[in-house]
């Protein structure tokens, strides 16, 4: 982890509610340049959405969110926050990549129609470097060979591993992973996972809601453990996923673990 004290995510005081369902209930928690912190917890405990309001696809009832110390959606004005023009906020997720459970592919691109199409639209790249980086990242994920196959051709994790090419291919400051792998066969979960790990060697600043225990504690800097929209505790994965504090965490971390198991 970096020596600077100046957290490259803040998350400060996030709530966020769907109708009578509390989701999110002030969550705090800071992110440094070159960290990886992994986000466990049941299903339901606020785990996508607090990802999903770090590049503002959720707007926070309350609490704000910063990248690189300019706040992520809004702004301050007379006191308040307001919502960024959309051209403001686009801009800004062009430095927060994002890799969803389903791959979002456009189907009707090949491979690397699918990862310059931002670069060439949003950032204004031509063609010919948004195709060279393109080249350069199928081959980093393995992929060389692929540019011109359509995602239904792919197996699902060939799809995730183009997934995340694309994303990268934005240069973005951070990358948030949304359960990436669960909706992956099994056979094809380690590809995917072995893609995270060399970005995680590579010192790039990731935020990973994951069910995969063993990744987390392979990869994580910190481990953070939510439940019911709050962050129950977090530490380096020796401390919260072999010494957990809290029984809630204990019990959790048992079920998984016995799960895993049968």
């Amino acid at each position: 982890m970096t020596e600077d004290k100046t957290p490259l995510i803040q998350i400060e005081g996030v709530s966020k509610s769907f109708g009578p369902l509390h989701v999110l209930d002030r969550v705090d928690l800071d992110v440094y340049a070159g960290e990886v912190v992994c986000i466990i917890g049941p299903s339901g405990s606020g785990k996508s959405t607090l990802l999903r309001c770090v590049n503002h696809l959720e707007q926070p009832d309350e609490g704000w969110v910063k990248v690189d110390g300019e706040m992520i959606g809004v702004e301050v004005r007379n006191d308040r926050l307001v919502e960024l023009p959309p051209a403001e906020l686009t801009r800004q997720r062009t430095e927060v990549g994002m890799v969803f459970q389903s791959f979002n592919l456009f189907g009707h691109m090949t491979v690397l129609e699918n990862i310059i199409e931002s670069p060439v639209q949003v950032l204004r790249e031509s063609k010919a470097k948004a195709l060279e980086h393109a080249r350069q990242l199928l081959e980093w994920v393995r992929l060389e060979g692929k540019e011109n196959t359509y995602p239904r051709q792919l197996s699902g994790g060939q799809q995730q591993r183009a997934a995340i090419a694309r994303a990268l291919a934005m240069r973005p400051k951070v990358m948030l992973f949304d359960e990436p792998t669960s909706a992956l066969d099994p056979e094809t979960v380690g590809e995917v996972l072995s893609v995270m790990r060399r970005l995680a060697s590579e010192g790039l600043t990731m935020m990973v809601v994951t069910h995969e225990i063993d990744f987390a504690r392979d990869v994580a800097d910190r481990v953070a453990f939510m439940d019911g929209g709050d962050i129950i505790e977090q530490g380096t994965p020796a401390e919260v996923l072999d010494n957990p504090r809290e029984e809630r965490t204990r019990q959790f971390l048992s079920r998984v673990v016995n799960t895993n198991q049968g």
